[in-house]
């Protein structure tokens, strides 16, 4: 059995740690922010899918630790990093790979960076991925 009061203690923990606040907390792992509200202020207990939804987005969290505050948190020491958001991630895998460069000498096309001719090792492109300003991207297969 989960002990609500000490678990609140870990979420606040978490929260301290990545410098949120409740909003952006619950805006971090999808879920209403009312729910957080009511897990700290101790009138609701959480729920399995609010658990892992934690552990989804902030992979430095120990489930057991979480749970039932053993083991330890963050789970490395070495760098801090912001919580994965999944409304933030958006892809379409399906797209055509999209030429980089154009063979044409039209004046009129726009200006395409010159590959590196650079002597390279025998490594082969696995994939290319392209990220955009407002935090979708795209995957490209060669």
């Amino acid at each position: 059995m989960v002990n609500s009061e000490l678990f609140t203690k870990r979420l606040q923990k978490i929260m301290d740690e990545y410098d949120l606040n409740a909003t952006s907390f619950a805006d971090a792992i999808d879920v209403g922010r009312s729910s957080i509200s009511h897990i700290i202020s101790g009138r609701n207990k959480p729920s399995l899918e609010f658990v892992m939804k934690i552990i989804e987005a902030f992979p430095e969290v120990e489930l057991y630790w979480l749970l039932n505050g053993k083991g330890s948190f963050p789970k490395s020491q070495v760098t801090k990093r912001a919580p994965i958001v999944s409304s933030q991630l958006s892809a379409n895998f399906d797209d055509e790979p999209v030429a980089l460069a154009s063979n044409s000498t039209d004046a009129s096309s726009t200006a395409q960076p010159t590959p590196d001719t650079s002597p390279s090792t025998k490594s082969d492109i696995e994939r290319i991925v392209i990220f955009y300003k407002d935090g979708t991207f795209k995957s490209f297969n060669p």
